[in-house]
């Protein structure tokens, strides 16, 4: 099971939280996010990470050279794109180089059926909660709905995902659940993490999925 942890901010949290060993953690370019990171975080922040963990950039609607620019300052290996970017974006940024999530807001069975026109363009999918902010919203959707995915690409299920969630996670019988996302129910301000609640979970749910990472 990979260990996503997104919208982080602060130099000290994420040094503490790379001690933990997520398999990706994510910074958020959205200036519509409470915790964009492109005005407040040192690129060499970023880059200092250990070399095991993949630095994901998160993205939305924005132009490819931008999101290029981004990831060569901040040195991102992969991108998420939270917005309506089409399939062909997405094998732009493949053929450049970097590790390709798309999200998907799935109300319904129709917004499943809509990762179609994405397969072989992305390393993962991911399912999340749909917001105003693209993302952070603390809340999950009906996960019953990814239960109709039919798809062949793996995918991260985000939204809402907090303490106390490990047993639930885990009981769920998705082949292509590859991992997923921990974002706001760990903080104690927009972009700062909790890392003794989010050691507990990661420890547990990886003792869970007998998986190690």
């Amino acid at each position: 099971m990979l260990i996503k942890v997104c919208g982080m901010l602060e130099p000290e949290n994420i040094r503490q939280l790379s001690t933990l060993k997520p398999d990706l953690i994510g910074f958020i370019f959205f200036p519509g996010s409470p915790r964009y990171a492109a005005s407040k975080l040192d690129p060499g922040v970023v880059k200092e990470l250990p070399a095991d963990i993949t630095k994901t950039g998160v993205f939305v609607n924005a132009g490819y050279e931008e999101i290029v620019k981004t990831a060569g300052l901040f040195g991102l290996n992969a991108v998420q794109l939270h917005g309506a970017e089409s399939p062909e974006m997405c094998r732009s940024l493949k053929a450049a180089g970097f590790k390709v999530i798309k999200v998907f807001h799935p109300k319904t069975q129709e917004d499943i059926t809509a990762c179609a026109a994405y397969e072989g363009l992305c390393d993962f999918f991911l399912f999340d909660t749909a917001s105003k902010a693209h993302g952070g919203s603390g809340r999950k959707f009906d996960w019953s709905l990814i239960g109709k995915y039919k798809g062949s690409t793996p995918f991260l299920l985000s939204g809402g995902i907090g303490p106390g969630d490990e047993e639930m996670i885990s009981r769920l019988q998705l082949p292509l659940l590859t991992g997923i996302d921990l974002n706001s129910r760990f903080e104690t301000a927009p972009g700062l993490k909790d890392i003794e609640h989010l050691r507990i979970f990661i420890e547990h749910i990886r003792k869970l999925t007998k998986t190690q990472v």
